[in-house]
Order: structure tokens, then sequence, then C-alpha cells
């Protein structure tokens, strides 16, 4: 047995497959910050070996109570997040493959194309809609992790709640799942589409961001015999509990009226 084998042999549950389908895939990582850094962590300890990562922003001193792989040095450094997750990855993996941009993945969306999954680990609606657009396109599963934490009201504790969504094509979407609404997109641009420095910590983004690891090596080697669909999943930090979230008994299953699975591609162009 060689010393990847090795490495990975508590994992052979997975399927016999495993190992390659790991190393061979291709993962994107929209939003390294919060979330994002503990997906990267938890898919490279899992043996993922191809990614593609992507982040405008440096290491702030704020950024260190819940960016795994972040140390003191980086933020007097102004270390760029995408670099520290490359550095973590590269911990694990020396010859991993790691495509990086340090800007918004709006400039260069060509890169997500390669992806076999993309997570989404972004602030905002609107983000969260061009990005769900953009994998749906190119058919490819989208998995969006994000917490919030509201102010205590009238004497009760803060509110943290959070959600976690897998998107796939032919399924039903954030829209479909009223996760996503013209009202709440409407809420957002009136705040000049700002999410703003939302409280976060980090054991709520490691809840989260293992929770979507977990269905991403599900839909890659499926271990659970789970059909792959839609999921929609709640969870409450003040109760410590992930959980399908209601919406989804009221959500017909039939398909995505939003993305008709026709209109796939790169758009073509009419000519006159």
């Amino acid at each position: 047995m060689n010393n990847q084998s090795q490495r990975l042999s508590r994992q052979s549950f997975l399927g016999t497959r495993s190992e390659q389908t790991f190393s061979h895939a291709v993962v994107g990582v929209v939003g390294i910050g919060g979330g994002g850094s503990h997906v990267v962590q938890q898919l490279a300890h899992i043996g993922f070996q191809n990614f593609v990562l992507y982040d405008a922003d440096r290491v702030e001193d704020s950024n260190l109570n819940r960016m795994v792989g972040a140390e003191v040095t980086d933020v007097t450094d102004r270390t760029l997040k995408v670099d520290v997750a490359e550095r973590l990855v590269r911990t694990l993996w020396p010859a991993a493959v790691v495509r990086k941009y340090a800007g918004r993945w709006q400039a260069h969306p060509e890169l997500l194309r390669s992806c076999d999954i993309v997570f989404g680990c972004v602030d905002g609606f609107a983000e969260r809609g061009e990005l769900e657009s953009c994998t749906r396109r190119y058919l490819i599963p989208l998995i969006d992790i994000g917490m919030d934490v509201q102010p205590a009201v009238a004497g009760q504790p803060p509110r943290m709640a959070g959600q976690v969504i897998l998107s796939m094509p032919g399924e039903p979407c954030m829209r479909c799942l009223q996760f996503l609404s013209e009202a709440t997109l409407a809420r957002e641009a009136a705040r000049y589409g700002a999410a703003g420095h939302n409280p976060q910590v980090v054991w709520s983004n490691g809840a989260l961001a293992s929770t979507a690891v977990g269905l991403a090596v599900d839909l890659l080697t499926g271990w659970t015999q789970r059909p792959p669909g839609a999921v929609y999943l709640s969870y409450d930090g003040n109760k410590g509990t992930i959980q399908p979230h209601v919406r989804l008994g009221f959500v017909d299953r039939q398909g995505c009226v939003h993305f008709p699975l026709d209109q796939v591609g790169d758009p073509v162009p009419v000519l006159l």
C-alpha cells in the first residue's frame, strides 16, 4: 500500500475508486475568508488536489477568529486570502494544482467552467444569484453556505442561523426554494448591496462547511445511495441543529422553471 493510500485508508467505505475520484475532481471555492477556508481545508484532507479559488481580500486582524490557516504574520504581511488557502492545500499535497484569482469571480468566470462542483461562500443575495446563474448555465452543482447572527431583542439572546443549499442542474434552484426572491434582492439593493460586517464565528462556519463537504463527497461517490436532488438545510446555532428546511415540503420536485436545461452553454450571438 503506497503512502497516499495509507493516508486515506480510513475512507475506504466511500468506495474503491473514491481516492482516484477525489484526486482528479476539480472543485471551485468562491469566498475564502470564513466558511470557505474550512471547505478548502476539509477537501484537502479528504484527498482533493485540484482547486479553483476566488477571493479579492487580504487577511486582516478581524479574520483571525474564523479563517482556518491564517496566521498573525499574514495580517502584517497583508497576505491574500487565496494565498493562505493555497498554502493550506500544499501542506498536505505539495504537487496540488491550485488556480486562484484575487478578485471577483465575475471577472474570470471561465475558471469555473472546469469545475465539477462549486462551493459558494459569499455574502449577499445578489452575489448568490449571479453565481447560481453561472453554474446552472454550465450544469455544475453549486453548494451554498451562509450564516448570520441577529442581535438580541426584548431580552432574548442573539439569534444565530444559517443554511446549506445544494443547487443541482435540473432540480429546484434557490428561487424555487424561496431563498432568493425579488423582495430579498430589492431589500439588499436598497442597502446598496452591501452585506456589511456580519458577525461571524469559527464554529458555525465549521458546522456549515462540514455539512457542505459531506454533500459534495456523496455527490461524487454515492456512498449513501441517496438520489441526487435539491437540498435545503437550516442551521440553528442556538440549538446546535441542522435539519431540512420546512420549505422543501412545498417545492415542486419536477424541475426548475427558472433555469431550463435547454438554456445552457455560452450565449450564442444573434446575427442580424
